[in-house]
């Protein structure tokens, strides 16, 4: 059974920090790309940031220099660190990873509201 288990979300003022982990479990974690989505109400679901295998991270325009990707392979978990948070970076997180097939997890809040 694949399993993606996120945490870490909740409400932060703006400017605030926030840290996301996703621990994953039935696939080869450390031979996996992770990445995290985000999804407003209302709009389409958008990817945040992408950590490879090696370590090497992207992201998304609107959050670089903001935004650190990062993972944890004894651990079987990638982390979503966000500092200076903004109104607009309100949203559903998700973590996705691939295994045969698209596996996400079950999103968690992030509300980012003074």
């Amino acid at each position: 059974q694949v399993q993606l288990v996120e945490s870490g979300g909740g409400l932060v003022q703006p400017g605030g920090s926030l840290r996301l982990s996703c621990t994953v479990s039935g696939i080869i974690f450390s031979i996996n790309d992770m990445d995290w989505y985000r999804q407003a109400p209302g709009k389409q679901r958008e990817w945040v940031a992408r950590i490879t295998s090696g370590g090497v991270a992207t992201y998304v325009g609107s959050v670089s220099g903001r935004f650190t990707i990062s993972r944890d392979n004894a651990k079987s978990t990638a982390y979503l660190q966000m500092n200076s948070l903004k109104s607009e970076d309100t949203a559903v997180y998700y973590c996705a990873a691939q295994w045969g097939t698209r596996y996400w997890g079950q999103g968690i809040q992030v509300t980012v509201s003074s």
